[in-house]
C-alpha cells in the first residue's frame, strides 16, 4: 500500500452536527479533512465516521494515527 501524504501536522478540531461523514485516508483531499474522490486510482479508501450527536472531535490530519479518524497525537513524533 502506498504512503499517505500528510494533509497538516496538526489535528481538525471541528464541531460536528448529527450525521455519515467521510474522513480522508490519503492525504489528497482538498476539502481535508473530509474525502473528495482524489484517492481515486489508490489503494486508499475514506473511513466511514457516524456521529449521532452533536459533538466536538479532533480528526487526524498527518494521517498516521492508530485510531483513524481521530487524531492520536501521531502529528508531535513527524
Amino acid at each position: 500500500m502506498s504512503e499517505a501524504i500528510i494533509a497538516a501536522k496538526t489535528p481538525a478540531v471541528l464541531e460536528l452536527e448529527p450525521g455519515t461523514y467521510y474522513w480522508c485516508s490519503c492525504g489528497k483531499s482538498a476539502n481535508q479533512p473530509f474525502c473528495d474522490g482524489s484517492h481515486a486510482g489508490t489503494d486508499f479508501v475514506p473511513k466511514v465516521l457516524e456521529i449521532t450527536e452533536k459533538k466536538t472531535v479532533a480528526l487526524c490530519n498527518c494521517k498516521q494515527s492508530k485510531n483513524p479518524p481521530f487524531c492520536d497525537g501521531a502529528h508531535s513524533q513527524l
